[in-house]
């Protein structure tokens, strides 16, 4: 159809994102996709028929807005059981519609016009344009491409007055890098006595491995009183599409965050809740994670180990970084696109997870796979 109107954008740079790119040529070239952070096989079978007896039960309609009670009651437990801190169900938990939908409401919610917030690239590609579409100006800190840690001088830096939030996320997507206590120490001396509120994207919080701990900003009273914690459903439960997650926050801001929550969604999916909150009654069903995935990572690396691919270290998440360069002088971007054409794997370059595009010669691959996928996608990377 056409149309006389024309839209003004809001991001005028932004087109699709390189996931459904990838995806689609993946499914052109019938390749197997090692690029997205969704799972390829199923969930448990429990939770499963959990959600259809919910429906069965009736529970087909809106949730209250805030999640329902018992989920919101299992979650502060689980909480306060893992991290020694109990946040109040009513007040301080809200169940979202998905970690995504949590990082928008709460970035709408306490970012204001001429604000600056302070996060890492490389980044999940969302942070960017949602502090853009609140008419604040995004601050992108690259991360060192020797280890892919933070320089905290460099945040102190370019912390100003109009500095309003630090986005963090660890364990981290792309880099797999998990936050240790001396990122924790630094982060406190940096906001303390500020108005700077943290946005915690915690969502692989049990995807941690080599027996690290994850530092939440739960388990630190000074930044847990400034923090927002996102987490989700749909990655400690393999299920990305069914789209729940949730938040915690103190009152004051959780308040904030649910008035844009519920203008944008009031609730998420109702039946979905009713089965977390029995599959959360199982603490094994997220505590088992991080032995999961790590023998995934490792039958990965082990499978790759006679490519000519350099792998950096995987601290946690379902993904881990190849470098390239040893044998090929094209951008990452190209690639990808021959790996997709010539040995039908996709990957993701990590040049698009840079707003600048920054080409270090890496690419991203997921092992939230099967293990035949895995091993079979890391024989055709051999052959390259």
């Amino acid at each position: 159809m056409q149309s006389a109107m024309q839209a003004r954008s809001k991001l005028p740079d932004v087109g699709t994102t390189i996931f459904t790119v990838i995806g689609q040529l993946a499914a052109q070239h019938d390749a197997l996709n090692l690029s997205q952070g969704a799972p390829n096989f199923a969930p448990d079978a429990k939770l499963i028929e959990g959600v259809a007896q919910a429906m069965r039960a009736g529970h087909n309609q809106y949730a209250p807005m805030a999640g329902i009670a018992a989920l919101r009651e299992a979650l502060a437990d689980k909480v306060e059981t893992l991290y020694g801190v109990r946040y109040d169900p009513v007040s301080e938990v809200t169940v979202i519609a998905s970690a995504s939908e949590g990082l928008y409401s709460t970035i709408s919610a306490l970012v204001h016009p001429g604000d600056e917030v302070i996060y890492f690239e490389p980044s999940f590609d969302s942070y960017g344009p949602i502090v853009r579409l609140q008419g604040a100006t995004p601050v992108a800190i690259k991360l060192s491409l020797s280890d892919f840690r933070v320089d905290w001088d460099e945040v102190a830096a370019a912390i100003t007055p109009k500095t309003r939030m630090i986005i963090i996320n660890t364990p981290h997507n792309p880099t797999a890098t998990v936050f240790d206590e001396a990122d924790i120490a630094r982060l406190k001396a940096l906001t303390r006595n500020t108005g700077i509120v943290i946005l915690a994207d915690e969502v692989y919080e049990h995807v941690v491995f080599d027996g690290a701990k994850h530092q939440s900003m739960a388990c630190h009273a000074e930044l847990a009183e400034r923090s927002v914690i996102v987490s989700s459903f749909g990655k400690s439960y393999h299920v990305t599409g069914w789209r729940v997650g949730y938040c915690l926050a103190p009152a004051a801001l959780m308040d904030e965050i649910r008035k844009v929550h519920q203008f944008m969604v009031f609730s998420a999916d109702t039946p979905m809740q009713y089965a977390f909150v029995d599959a959360l009654a199982h603490r094994d069903s997220y505590l088992g994670l991080s032995a999961f995935y790590q023998k995934k990572r490792d039958l990965l690396t082990h499978a790759l180990r006679e490519s000519r691919f350099e792998l950096l270290p995987s601290e946690g998440s379902f993904f881990m970084l190849a470098r390239f360069r040893g044998f090929s002088d094209e951008s990452d971007s190209d690639f990808v696109l021959r790996l997709i054409r010539d040995a039908r794997v996709a990957t993701i370059p990590l040049s698009a997870f840079y707003t600048d595009g920054t080409d270090s010669g890496l690419i991203r691959l997921s092992f939230s796979k099967d293990d035949a996928t895995l091993i079979e996608g890391a024989r055709r990377l051999c052959e390259i």
